[in-house]
């Protein structure tokens, strides 16, 4: 069963990942045969299901998109647990919300999701 301090700890280390863009050290959270969805994976692998499956996949979508994206930087702003699965809520480095849903086997994710909102405004409003 998963508790605050483990899904606290297990952010910790994972936003410390992502903001080092270490693609392998990213992946070291994550099972052999782990299945992630995410809208972004329509976008840039061209999936219409929107999912990779296994960490040969998910190596090449995130290779991909962290190419893309040098200005990369996430900030966690909460985290959530559950039975056997965290929420990570976190800022990307366009400031718009995303959560990642991660579902855990033997202390490593097997299966998550990334769910986003709105993109932020980028030009000033009208007066």
């Amino acid at each position: 069963m998963m508790d605050l301090a483990f899904g606290q700890r297990f952010a910790d280390e994972w936003v410390a990942a992502w903001n080092s863009h270490d693609l392998e050290r990213i992946l070291e959270h994550y099972t052999d045969d782990v299945v992630f969805a995410s809208p972004r994976i329509v976008a840039l692998m061209g999936e219409e299901n929107g999912e990779v499956r296994g960490k040969d996949a998910l190596r090449a979508y995130w290779g991909k998109g962290l190419k893309l994206l040098p200005e990369l930087c996430f900030c966690v702003e909460d985290v959530l647990v559950s039975v056997d699965t965290i929420v990570i809520k976190y800022r990307n480095e366009r400031r718009q919300a995303v959560a990642e849903v991660l579902t855990f086997r033997d202390g490593r994710v097997c299966r998550g999701f990334g769910a986003y909102g709105a993109e932020p405004e980028t030009t000033p409003p009208r007066s």
